[in-house]
């Protein structure tokens, strides 16, 4: 619950909005009521953190889960992942690690890839393509989860310095969705092996 509210006010005014006594006064408790569960607004900073990621989690899941009859389409992912960023989080990860605090936590994303590659290897094995490498799918997931998390922070200024307004921001996610689309679908047809004739 008091997560929930801090999520709200992160959404709303980013990180200088989550203050305990605003948490506090959003559910209905004392100040002291939420130091007892976080002992330090800092300490409440970064479980709200590791509470959007909780929560990015689930939402990828349930992605992942409309896959499983049929072919894998990113864009649902890629919108996925944006969104939560848009919600403040983006700044909070910011504020956090100039802060000096670091995330020691690993593989919020490995079931996406794990089901990316699954995906590639059967498609391209019925399409007759060269499945992508898996490190292939990590580097495009790893570069789409750094885009899309800073996008609300710098991506218009980044548009901005090629020339790109600010409308530009739906088709720069259009673009992440194509890229992991032609990740996942390998590489042209697979060359049979020309047996070598001996002499």
């Amino acid at each position: 619950m008091i997560l929930e509210a801090a999520s709200r006010l992160l959404a709303a005014g980013g990180p200088a909005a989550v203050q305990v006594r605003a948490v506090a006064a959003e559910i209905g408790m004392t100040d002291a009521a939420v130091n007892h569960h976080f002992g330090t607004r800092d300490r409440l900073l970064e479980s709200l953190l590791r509470f959007g990621g909780a929560k990015l989690k689930a939402e990828l899941h349930a992605v992942l889960s409309t896959w499983s009859d049929g072919p894998v389409d990113p864009a649902e992912l890629v919108r996925a992942l944006s969104a939560l960023y848009a919600d403040g989080y983006a700044e909070l990860a910011l504020a956090l690690h100039q802060s000096g605090w670091r995330d020691t936590g690993s593989g919020l994303l490995d079931e996406v890839v794990d089901r990316l590659h699954a995906q590639a290897r059967q498609q391209c094995a019925a399409d007759g393509r060269t499945p992508p490498p898996r490190e292939a799918i990590q580097l495009t997931i790893a570069g789409l989860h750094q885009a899309v998390a800073v996008d609300p922070l710098f991506g218009d200024d980044f548009r901005r310095s090629v020339g790109l307004d600010t409308t530009a921001r739906d088709r720069a996610l259009d673009w992440w969705i194509e890229i992991l689309r032609t990740t996942i679908a390998g590489h042209g047809p697979r060359v049979a092996a020309v047996p070598t004739r001996r002499a």
